[in-house]
Parts: structure tokens; sequence; C-alpha cells
């Protein structure tokens, strides 16, 4: 039986990212890394890990914690983090990737916070949740959509009701926010070819400085590196309607497949290759990652 997770041949390391077959708005990814580590990115929905082996830190905006066997990790959408092993042997975790939609929903019918959903806390030790979210995996795993179903709506049933809160709204300067919302629509409309800082704050009518300051202040992120994270995530919507990593690469303005594979693996955890792959493949006969 062909082996689910993609081995990366180096110090042991694997990892497969996949989405769960009749669990909308849920994607998943299960690894061992050891010398890989994350860049500083986003997520558009929401991140909930649950460390099985070793110890990962992970570098929020308020400092950096560091996630050991029994604890869950939160992160809300649009918060920039990154993480590397905290220990040489590296760590295993099991990850879910709910969507805005599916965390919504939950919300609306087990609690009665108002506006955006979300959670207060970035680290807690849980050992029940952690099991959960590794019981999903396992589910999805043995392809039993209804058991990975259940047990995710569990499990953000669970931290809702234990460390949910209503997300704040943002808020800067008008003018200020204005401009960064009008530069992240031009960076998307020519996201393969974008204008430099230069000419995009000269066509806004700001500053460089400003405008980065406005960008960073509005998304976390300064344009450009914001940007390629944008960049990765409409790949990835690409590689799920079936494009080649190739031309999703020129697609959403990379110089060639090894420039997206460099950002793409070190964003998502996987290359696009093996990322496409598990988007084509039969899940009951994907076979169990190494644990």
């Amino acid at each position: 039986m062909e082996r689910a997770a993609t081995a990366t041949g180096r110090d042991g390391e694997w990892a497969r990212h996949w989405h769960c077959p009749g669990v909308p708005g849920l994607d998943l990814l299960r690894a061992r890394y050891v010398r890989h580590s994350f860049v500083r990115h986003s997520h558009e929905g929401y991140v909930l890990g649950a460390v099985r082996r070793g110890v990962e830190d992970v570098r929020m905006p308020d400092g950096t914690i560091s996630a050991v066997p029994g604890s869950v990790v939160m992160i809300n959408p649009e918060v920039p983090h990154s993480a590397r092993a905290g220990v040489p042997e590296g760590w295993s975790y099991a990850t879910l990737y709910p969507s805005r939609d599916l965390v919504a929903d939950v919300a609306a019918e087990i609690t009665t916070l108002r506006g955006t959903p979300g959670f207060a806390e970035t680290l807690v030790e849980d050992h029940e949740t952690s099991r959960l979210i590794h019981e999903v995996h396992r589910a999805a795993e043995e392809g039993n959509a209804l058991a990975a179903d259940s047990l995710v709506r569990i499990a953000l049933a669970r931290m809702l009701r234990m460390h949910g809160c209503s997300l704040p709204v943002r808020r800067s300067a008008a003018a200020a926010a204005r401009t960064a919302a009008a530069a992240r629509v031009i960076l998307l409309e020519r996201m393969a070819r974008p204008p430099s800082l230069e000419h995009l704050a000269c066509e806004l009518g700001a500053g460089p400085f400003a405008l980065l300051r406005a960008y960073k202040t509005a998304y976390g992120l300064p344009p450009h590196t914001w940007l390629t994270n944008a960049r990765v995530q409409r790949a990835r919507l690409l590689l799920d309607a079936g494009a080649t990593p190739a031309d999703a690469a020129v697609a959403v303005g990379f110089t060639d497949q090894p420039h997206l594979n460099r950002h793409f693996t070190r964003i998502v955890g996987v290359p696009p290759g093996a990322y496409r792959r598990e988007r084509a493949r039969t899940y009951k006969t994907g076979g169990t990652p190494p644990s």
C-alpha cells in the first residue's frame, strides 16, 4: 500500500497536507519536521494544532510560544506567525485548518458570541482537545467523513466554549486604512506583475514609508511579504482546480516552478506537487502516515 505521507528524505521528515472529502471547510496537515521552518505568514481561516512529540516554537506578534505534547495552539485568521523546531529532534503534530464559515457555524449554534468568533488564547494545555484533533485525523485517514465531521465540531465547540471571544475590529486612521485597502486591491489584481513600492505609493498618492506602515497596521505584514503569502494561497486554489505546479507558478507571478516550490513549502508545509497529488487521490487507499 502506498504511504500517504510525503517523505522529504532528510532527518526522517515527512508531511501530508490534504482535504477530507465530505467535510467542507476543513484542511489537515500531519507532519514531522526537524530542520523545516515555516516563514512568517497568515491564513484566511483558523489553525488548531496538537503536538504529538517534541516541541514546536511558534512566533506570534506578541512573542514566541512553545507547544509541547498535550497542548493546543490556536491561531485566528490573518494573524502573522512563523514556526520552527524548539528542540534538536524536532516535532511531530496534527493540525486542523477550519474555514471561517465552519467556525462561524459552530459558534452560532453553541455560543452567544457576536461578530467574528475567535480564540482568546494562543496556547493552552488541554489533553482532551489534543486527543480530539488527532482523532479527527485518524477518521479522515480512514475515509470516515461522519466521524471526522463530528469530531472537528466537538473540538471546535469545546475550544469556543472555553476560550472563545469576539474578535476585535481592526481600527486605524481612516485615510491609512483606505490606502492599505486600495493597495491590497491593486496587488491582488496585478499579482503576476505587481508594481514597485514606490510606484504603488505614487499611484495611491502616498509616501512609500507611509504605505508600509499603513499596510502592516491593516494586514499584519508588509506588502511584499503579504503578496508572497497571497500568491501561495491563490496557487493552492489553482492546484485544487487541477492546474500543474508549473502553470500555477506562472499564473500567480513566481519566476518558475522552483520559485513556487520554495515559498509554497515554507508556508504550506509540503511541496506543491505533493499537495496536488493529495487532492487527486482517494483517501481509503491512501494509507496512514507514520506516527
